[in-house]
This record gives C-alpha cells, structure tokens and sequence, in this order.
C-alpha cells in the first residue's frame, strides 16, 4: 500500500509549513507557507548565506529604516527560493505589527505582491497572509477585489472565519495545535484525534462553508501528531511541518477520508457584524488569547530578524 502521505495527497492539497529548502524539495508539497519565524530560521541556515549577503548589500544601499527594508527583503527571497520548488502558492506574511491597521496592511499587502513581480513571480503564485483581527480581514476584503489572494492567519474560532468568508478570503489557516495547547494547558485533560477541540473546530468551519457554498478554502495550520492530521483528511488543504510530512510518508496504513463537502449537515448562515465579531472573541478567551499571542510571537521574531539584519548592516 501507498504511504499515508500519498493517501493524503489524493484528497487533501498537501502543503509544506517550512522554510527548508532541502525538505520541500525532497517532500514535493503543491504549496508552501511562511510566517516571520520560518524567515528567521531559514536565514540562519547555511543554504541562504549568499541570499544574505546579497540582501545585507543591497540594504547599505538603502536610506530610511534599512533593516526593516532588509528583512522585508529576506522575507521575499525566501519565498522566491521556495517558489522555484512548487507548483502551487507561496504565502508571505504582512508585518504583524500592523495587525489592527487596515490601510498599512493593504499596502504591504501591495508591496509584497510587486516584490515578487519584480522577480518574475506572478501575483497568481503568491498568498499574502494577514492576521484574522477585524482589521485584517478588512485589509484582504480589499486586496481580494485587487485580485490579490490572501491567507488569513492566526484563525482559532468560528467567529474570524465566518468573518474572512465573508470578506471574500482566498483562504483561512485555523491553527489545530495552538487550539490544542490552550484545552490542555487550562483542563489537564488529555485529548484524543476524535476530541481534539483543534480538530473539531476545523471540522465545524468546513461543515460551515461547505453548506453555504462558501468558496474560502480551508487549510488546516499547526499540528502537533499525525492523529490531527489523520483526523482532518479530505480538507481543503493542510499545511503540515517536515518532520510530520515525514511520518505521514513512512506509514503505510490505510488513511481514510473523514472531511467531505459532499456529506455536510445543513446549518444556518450567521450574519457577521464588527460588534458581533468583537462580542463573540471577547466571549471565546482561547480564541482572543491564542491570537493576541499569535502576533506577538511573530512580531517579536521580526524584531529578532532586523536586530540580526542591523548588526551585519553595521559590520
């Protein structure tokens, strides 16, 4: 029997959640997304040292706030390498510090897209990922229209995903694991791939969107086992780390299809309102906390990049 990657493969868009070069090429996923920490591992690897070197040349060249136009730099050229090994998208993300800043984010979202074009990459190749706030989802309503696809980030309830479908998102990211990561750490409980709130959150927005005819593409982010991947085969999409891509590969078992859109119970649509979005993360504290550190985590990477970025700058 095939592995349980290929199995995968055959119902579910595979992505690689990575920014190694060597595992996306030998792991051969469709699409490929990164977020500042991936950046920031991937610029401390050996394999991007030229890229570095040219990145940091170019920024002495530069006036203004080199090092945030350096890392910015870095950020696209890593994309760029990624790019040249799948056939599919790569997603770049908008700093997060402008995460509750619709216009700033439109912007970047526009300077990420003409960075690439710049390089030969075509906007059809390319995800801009933004975080699921309201000021987020606001910022891919307008690059959408664009025609600029957008992965909507940090996804951890209903509420921002009803949002981002609303707002015409090419794509959303519900995070299995993190979701996970707060039920265990508030209850001490232990959690099965069948009772695992990551996963049953992942399940419900599917349903949801299936059974509105809601074209936004799922894309199950974060995992910490092969069970929560198991669990959701037959999503849109999953985007799934090296080393897991690599115990799906080496197990031969039977994978069976547990997500179809074909086999979604009927639900009512909800109307989505800023109050309402705001009022239902303000009643979901996994959700509220799991993003507000979710930016925070990013954010402080990104800092962590232009300080390495600064002091070679300096050298």
């Amino acid at each position: 029997m095939v592995s349980k990657l290929e199995q995968l493969r055959a119902m579910t868009t595979v992505v690689a959640d990575t920014g190694d070069i060597e595992a996306v090429a030998r792991l051969k996923p469709t699409d490929c997304t990164t977020n500042p920490s991936i950046v920031l591992k991937a610029v401390g690897n050996a394999q991007f040292a030229d890229t570095v070197a040219e990145a940091i040349a170019w920024g002495k060249r530069q006036s203004g706030d080199a090092a945030a136009a350096v890392a910015d730099r870095l950020a696209i050229s890593v994309g760029a390498e990624l790019a040249k090994l799948v056939p599919g998208r790569v997603s770049t993300e908008v700093d997060a510090h402008l995460s509750f800043d619709t216009q700033p984010s439109i912007a970047k979202g526009r300077s990420i897209v003409a960075a690439y074009d710049e390089r030969g990459i075509a906007r059809d190749r390319i995800l801009i990922k933004l975080a699921s706030t309201w000021e987020g989802i606001r910022a891919a309503e307008v690059l959408q229209k664009e025609g600029i696809d957008c992965n909507l980030t940090l996804l951890f309830s209903k509420a921002q995903a009803i949002a981002c479908g609303d707002a015409g998102a090419f794509l959303i990211s519900p995070f299995v694991g993190r979701i996970l990561d707060w039920h265990v750490k508030a209850t001490g409980n232990a959690f099965t791939p069948e009772t695992d709130p990551g996963v049953r959150s992942v399940r419900e927005i599917f349903a949801y969107y299936k059974s509105q005819g809601i074209p936004t593409v799922v894309m199950g982010a974060s995992f910490r086992n092969v069970g929560e991947i198991e669990a959701l085969a037959g999503c849109d999409r999953l985007t799934i780390s090296p080393a897991l891509l690599e115990e799906l590969a080496s197990d031969h078992g039977q994978l069976d299809r547990r997500l179809d859109a074909d086999q979604v119970p009927a639900m009512d649509r909800i109307e989505m309102s800023e109050a309402k979005f705001r009022w239902m993360m303000n009643e979901d504290q996994m959700a509220s906390e799991k993003l507000a550190e979710g930016i925070r985590g990013f954010a402080k990477d990104l800092l962590t990049l232009r300080a390495m970025v600064q002091r070679q700058l300096a050298a």
